[in-house]
């Protein structure tokens, strides 16, 4: 961010301070359309820590509608230990789309225990066009789906569930109750 100071105002002339705060209002503007969300957890967001392989995650929590259908949308960077969680009430079949997304992606869906039921590559599709309506660009985006009952899913950076050997069958590491909890899903005693 640019800072116009007292001595910069002299040096540089009202003119240019002016310019200068226009220009730095314009690309905050910018940013923020481009990126609604930080490309690490912020300190104002739910995080979990996820056992993936042998290492350990923090992953922000989808926990409602909203962030669901933003998930990681506009990231230009997702930090390798890093990603988003999603949660459903309830599990069942669920896609996921490349949405607003400049960066390749990983998903795993997930049972209600955590284990891997499918997972994907996902890689960036082209921006939408300004001839493009909403709806129009929604339905091509490929639908990348569970295939089968999913209470969880997980993305992280493109290549990362690769580069740790984890596939269908295997157990990503959770406190699965916590997390239901947290998104406000009733509890069965026997999960």
């Amino acid at each position: 961010m640019i800072k116009a100071d007292r001595c910069s105002a002299v040096r540089f002339g009202p003119a240019v301070v002016v310019l200068a705060a226009v220009v730095t209002g314009i690309v905050a503007c910018s940013s923020e359309e481009q990126s609604n969300a930080p490309s690490e957890p912020s300190p104002t967001r739910e995080t979990a820590w996820v056992e993936i392989g042998e290492e350990l995650f923090e992953l922000e929590l989808a926990l409602d509608p909203r962030t669901r259908h933003r998930g990681l949308g506009g990231r230009r960077s997702i930090s390798p230990t890093g990603g988003m969680l999603f949660v459903n009430e309830v599990a069942k079949p669920v896609g996921m789309v490349m949405r607003d997304c400049p960066i390749p992606i990983d998903v795993a869906f997930l049972d209600d225990d955590g284990r891997i039921v499918a997972t994907h590559e996902m890689e960036p599709e082209l921006p939408r066009s300004r001839s493009e309506s909403a709806r129009q660009y929604e339905a091509r985006l490929p639908i990348y789906r569970s295939g089968g009952p999913a209470r969880f899913s997980v993305e992280t950076a493109g290549g990362r569930l690769a580069e740790l050997g984890v596939g269908v069958g295997d157990l990503l590491v959770f406190d699965t109750r916590d997390v239901l909890e947290r998104a406000g899903v009733v509890v069965s005693p026997e999960l």
